[in-house]
């Protein structure tokens, strides 16, 4: 792709992702080339259909996830932080700090194949590792977190309770003291 085709193409997906965050999935195709600043026929030509751009978005999305992942657990084997210590990190990012982007929300149960089964097994080395730093109790799965995180308050929460939800599921994972 050209060079002003590439810059379009992410100026799109980006403008169409804000507008969804913002005020969901039926954000329209004109307001998002308006957004986007270019014309409809610019935007039908990289995205044929709503479908073919929100799959786009959820492609990033997936990049971005993995790339999270990925941080998080090199920074575990590092010994940056503690498995439980990057758990907790996760929890509060995607609770708190991005509870407003609703299509990553959304995308927990719908993420390419590739992405869900890297964030299962990241999530199994991280529950892993902190189950053996006796952090977590014993019966404690990745099914769980992930269950955790489908189930999150949402941004219609206010931020200082979804901190405590939070600090709630911290407490009710980690190993009796």
């Amino acid at each position: 792709m050209r060079a002003d085709a590439i810059r379009n193409r992410a100026a799109i997906v980006a403008a169409a992702r804000e507008m969804i965050v913002a005020g969901g999935a039926d954000a329209g195709m004109d307001d998002i080339a308006a957004r986007a600043g270019v014309a409809v026929g610019t935007l039908y030509r990289h995205f044929p259909t709503k479908g073919d751009l929100v799959g786009a978005i959820m492609a990033e999305l997936g990049g971005e996830i993995s790339a999270m992942l990925d941080a998080a657990i090199s920074r575990v084997e590092s010994g940056a932080v503690t498995a439980h210590e990057e758990i907790a990190g996760l929890l509060r990012r995607i609770v708190v700090d991005m509870a407003a982007d609703r299509v990553l929300r959304d995308a927990a149960g719908t993420l390419p194949p590739g992405v869900e089964h890297h964030a299962a097994e990241v999530l199994a080395r991280l529950v892993a590792g902190a189950r053996a730093e006796g952090a977590l109790r014993p019966d404690v799965t990745a099914e769980d977190l992930t269950l955790l995180l489908a189930t999150a308050p949402d941004e219609t929460v206010a931020e200082a309770a979804r901190a405590r939800w939070v600090t709630l599921a911290l407490r009710a994972l980690s190993a009796p003291e």
